[in-house]
């Protein structure tokens, strides 16, 4: 039968207590369902089939004619209707409520259509709720509320159920049985006698009511059956919901049935495991999962650890041992615990302190960089006299390609007697990719860092982090963000991995970064680290790199070291002019090796080769030359000054030009100049126009005259400010007439008031005018501590001439006035005339 409601669950809808002592005979009236209220119907009902009776509102139940039901009633208004009914041999009416929750309902809280209802008896729960058994007899329509107090009565008309059927109904009830039965046959809540009482019943109205009054659906599905008196459409809407009802019970049992597949084959592996051990115990040997545990138990006692370490280790392994052999978390904590034990947590290397052997060893890889190699060999000296009050520094390498910034690190790695780690940055995105993944996800890894720290096998190497300035970011987080807690000493001794979710020190650990330029470089990341520029090398340095480290390892690995083969300086300086422009030797390298390869050609083919490696032999290799280089113009020129730049390869000289035309006074700028360097020309040309009359030159020779400024090799893009002085000496000279001396190279940058600033570059600027020809190179005052850095050879080579002012320049660089050539004027356009030249200003 239907599934009711307990009276517990009654009670706490919010039923009040109803105290019996107010009905002190109310448990002794009974009504016996065999005496049947109804024989002689035209009595209990008028002519209209109009009817008066108690009324009883119910919650979440609905009783259909027929029916026979427990009604648990708690409501004082309620058990007074019942004890009116009992008293006074009077059926009941019963409808149920639109909201169950309504502890009073009114008229509008009640559904219009409700059953006629006979009480055979009623008893008292132990929960004092009381429990009425009611039987539905037939369908009335409520028509009017007649009492309230001190219980409901109404007036209702009966609603005679239809006797004739249509013709489908025998067909519809038969469907509706089929449905019920399979139904029947999967429901855990319907008994099989369910469907034995229901093939008896052979009224289709009838049949629908008990079908409905055994289904679990909601209020108004069933209301809405009670509300329907034909019976052929109350089948239709039962087999509905029998329908709907079937394909969830299918469902049900379908995934019923894969789980109890799944937890069959479980237990089955399960016990033929459990078989598996005993047996293997009784033959003295243990399954391959226990031996694994019993190895990783042994790896984890002997391995040093850490306490939160050690925490995680055996709290993991504490679950390990609770799981099944077959459970797909094995994987994942085996893993885990691979990685903690094979991590450095306190094996560390013994640094070789040896001042004068590290000097030794970087001596014996690089040339130059002395100033790199001071600063490893201090902070060598500072740990072997205060170890322990030292903190590891973060140094950045800063320079051109091809510096050897990256073998450096080497270098610095096995004269500290450290294991060398790098990793690449380059291109790096995703902020993982430091941290690591959360566990949460398949294939999660840690990041880089603690996979280096791995593979060192111990916690100080040197760690050098290759193109720091190419990281990346977008929306998968920003690595140089991430960096800061790894280059950071006040942080990077208790380093979190994602992955690893515990404090790793990092402290003893030797970075090194590399970086081409600063500028992509996060400011908070630059002031972690302690920036060492690499300058570009001399071409003294090239030719000595090149005699003591690149041709004796390219003959080597092409199998010449015993050809002798030789390399005279005009040919290293060829190539070094003429067939790489770049501020390393990387590209040397490769050109040293081209002439390796057809040189060990020849001698595989046992030809004749060239055992002295000159000019014209480089010539013959490797083709005629790549590169142009600049050099002085032939003569001394009126508007054209030298400047020099910096460049990446290391620095390069450049012509200013200036031509006058007759014109209303604009300034046309080209050469592929940029945004800054454009604003130093309009500052160069409004200076030249201030000193007008210093220079003897007439206000309206600017307001009739075109200045047009070109700086050639327009493919290649230039800016920056220090080409100002070289603009400044240019326009000077083409509006006074006076040429500007060849041999002198010019930088620094102009004010409007004349000032001259300081520049970077100056080492490279200086090697590039020595290269050129230039003996006169003329810099800002301000630049003069830059002269440091300069090798004493090239500052014999070079007169550095230190300005402040721009009237100290052009009276270095300016020679005296040519003669004036006049042309004849035209008729129609009087010409502007250039005035007698004038002594620089003072």
């Amino acid at each position: 039968m239907k599934k009711t409601l307990k009276a517990s669950e009654i009670q706490m809808k919010g039923d009040d207590y109803f105290d019996f002592n107010q009905y002190p005979d109310f448990m002794g009236l009974t009504a016996p369902f065999d005496e049947d209220p109804f024989e002689d119907e035209e009595e209990l009902a008028d002519e209209d089939n109009i009817v008066d009776r108690p009324f009883l509102p119910l919650r979440d139940v609905v009783l259909f004619p027929q029916m026979v039901m427990p009604l648990f009633v708690g409501r004082e208004r309620s058990l007074a209707a019942i004890h009116a009914a009992l008293q006074n041999g009077e059926t009941l009416i019963v409808a149920a409520q639109a909201d169950s929750e309504v502890f009073e309902p009114t008229e509008a809280d009640i559904y219009r259509i409700g059953t006629e209802t006979v009480i055979g008896r009623a008893l008292r729960m132990p929960d004092t709720t009381t429990s009425v058994l009611a039987q539905g007899r037939r369908r009335v329509e409520i028509l009017e509320f007649t009492q309230w107090e001190p219980y409901i009565r109404v007036r209702a008309r009966v609603m005679p159920e239809p006797t004739e059927w249509q013709r489908t109904t025998e067909a519809l009830m038969r469907a509706v049985l089929a449905l019920f039965e399979k139904v029947v046959d999967l429901s855990r809540k319907l008994p099989d006698e369910a469907y034995t009482f229901a093939i008896n019943i052979d009224e289709p109205g009838w049949l629908a009511d008990f079908i409905a009054s055994t289904m679990d659906t909601p209020l108004h599905v069933r209301e809405d059956i009670l509300e329907t008196l034909d019976p052929t459409s109350r089948l239709q809407k039962v087999s509905i919901i029998l329908a709907q009802e079937l394909n969830v019970l299918e469902m049900e049992d379908q995934i019923h049935s894969q789980v109890q597949q799944e937890v069959d084959k479980m237990q089955r592996e399960h016990f033929l495991r459990e078989q598996m051990r005993v047996i293997q115990n009784e033959l003295g040997e243990t399954d391959v999962f226990t031996q694994e545990l019993s190895e990783l138990r042994v790896t984890i006692e002997e391995k040093a650890l850490p306490e939160e370490a050690r925490a995680k280790v055996d709290k993991e392994m504490a679950r390990l041992n609770a799981m099944p052999p077959m459970a797909p978390e094995i994987g994942i904590i085996r893993t885990y615990l691979d990685w903690i034990l094979e991590l450095p947590w306190m094996e560390k290397s013994d640094d070789n302190l040896d001042v004068s052997h590290a000097a030794e060893v970087l001596d014996a890889d690089h040339y130059a960089l002395e100033k790199v190699k001071d600063r490893i060999l201090e902070y060598i000296a500072v740990r072997k006299i205060a170890a322990d009050n030292m903190r590891t520094p973060i140094l950045c390498f800063v320079g051109p390609p091809g510096t050897g910034k990256t073998s450096l690190g080497q270098s610095i790695a096995r004269a500290l007697n450290r294991e060398f780690l790098r990793i690449s940055l380059g291109g790096v995105r995703d902020e993982a990719e430091i941290r690591g993944h959360r566990r949460t996800y398949i294939g999660a890894l840690p990041g880089r860092v603690i996979q280096a720290m791995r593979r060192a096998g111990t916690i100080n190497p040197l760690f050098m982090l290759d193109e720091v300035d190419k990281l990346g970011q977008d929306f998968r987080g920003d690595p140089a963000a991430a960096l800061l807690e790894v280059l950071d000493p006040e942080q990077n001794k208790a380093f979190v991995d994602h992955y690893l979710d515990l404090d790793y020190d990092l402290s003893n650990v030797l970075f090194v970064t590399t970086a081409n330029v600063l500028d992509t470089i996060p400011p908070a990341l630059q002031d972690r680290m302690e920036v060492i520029e690499f300058p570009g090398y001399l071409e003294e340095e090239k030719l000595e790199i090149a005699r003591h480290f690149l041709i004796p390892r390219q003959t080597g690995q092409h199998g010449l070291a015993e050809a002798g083969l030789h390399f005279d300086d005009n040919a290293l300086k060829m190539m070094i002019r003429q067939y790489t422009y770049e501020a390393g030797v990387r590209n040397l390298e490769r050109e040293i090796a081209n002439v390796c390869r057809k040189v060990a050609r020849r001698v595989a083919e046992k030809r004749r080769y060239p055992r002295r490696i000159t000019g014209k032999q480089v010539v013959d290799l490797l083709g005629p030359p790549r590169m142009t280089q600049e050099f002085l113009r032939e003569e001394d020129e009126v508007g054209v000054a030298t400047g020099v730049a910096w460049t990446a390869a290391g620095g390069d000289i450049l012509f200013i030009e200036v031509t006058l035309m007759p014109g209303k006074g604009t300034l046309t700028l080209t050469g592929q100049l940029g945004e800054v360097m454009q604003e130093s020309a309009q500052a160069a040309m409004s200076y030249t126009r201030s000193q007008g009359l210093a220079l003897g030159l007439k206000e309206e020779i600017f307001e009739n005259t075109d200045v047009h400024i070109h700086i050639p090799e327009g493919a290649v893009p230039k800016d920056g400010p220090s080409a100002g002085v070289a603009m400044v000496t240019a326009l000077v000279s083409a509006f006074t007439n006076r040429p500007v001396r060849r041999d002198v190279g010019l930088t620094g940058e102009i004010t409007l008031r004349g000032r001259v600033l300081p520049v970077g570059g100056i080492r490279e600027k200086a090697l590039a005018a020595r290269r050129a020809g230039i003996t006169t190179f003329i810099l800002p005052s301000r630049n003069e501590n830059d002269l440091f850095n300069i090798p004493k050879k090239l500052r014999q080579d070079l007169k550095f001439v230190k300005v402040d002012r721009m009237n100290q320049v052009l009276e270095v660089a300016l020679l005296q006035p040519l003669p004036i050539k006049v042309q004849p004027a035209k008729k129609r356009r009087k010409p502007a005339t250039l005035p007698a030249p004038a002594a620089p200003p003072s």
